[in-house]
């Protein structure tokens, strides 16, 4: 599999609007144009962390924020213990679903953020009706919490926590 991480700059941005994820309601996860504004929000602000542009065999076909996690009051306790990452935003075209993509690009991203910033524990909100998603993050080792932000539920997950056996590299 030939998937490359990109930074998302104003150069591939007009291709990476072009991923179709017309299949996924926009309550379940933001679209392209928030990663965009929340993209150009952390720079203005100087916040830790990358919004990335996936690539494959040429295309571009998703794209993922993970940056630093701004306190919000309906974070779980466990995240004002410590610094934490935020995953803000993570979208893959219709087409690339199902072929490990997806997890290849989480962990992909995941690294790259340890190796520039630091490591740090991961949280992420998924809507309550999104199973598939939150199958997804279970199995790369986010565990579901008892927090919700509005109909999202927090998921966590720390540092060398071990993922679901049915991860493959």
């Amino acid at each position: 599999m030939s998937l490359t991480l990109e930074l998302l700059t104003e150069e591939n941005w007009p291709l990476v609007q072009k991923i179709d994820r017309s299949d996924i309601p926009l309550s379940y996860v933001d679209d392209i144009e928030e990663l965009w504004e929340l993209t150009q929000y952390g720079k203005k602000h100087q916040l830790a962390g990358c919004t990335f542009a996936v690539k494959h065999e040429g295309q571009y076909v998703g794209a993922l924020l993970l940056g630093e996690a701004l306190p919000w009051e309906t974070d779980p306790e466990e995240m004002k213990q410590q610094p934490f990452w935020r995953l803000m935003g993570f979208v893959m075209d219709k087409s690339c679903r199902g072929q490990g993509l997806g997890g290849q690009a989480l962990e992909m991203a995941i690294e790259a953020v340890y190796e520039r910033f630091g490591v740090r524990p991961i949280a992420l909100g998924c809507h309550e009706e999104n199973t598939r998603a939150m199958t997804f993050y279970e199995r790369h080792g986010f565990k579901r919490t008892q927090a919700m932000e509005g109909r999202d539920i927090y998921f966590l997950r720390y540092p060398h926590q071990e993922r679901d056996s049915t991860f493959r590299r």
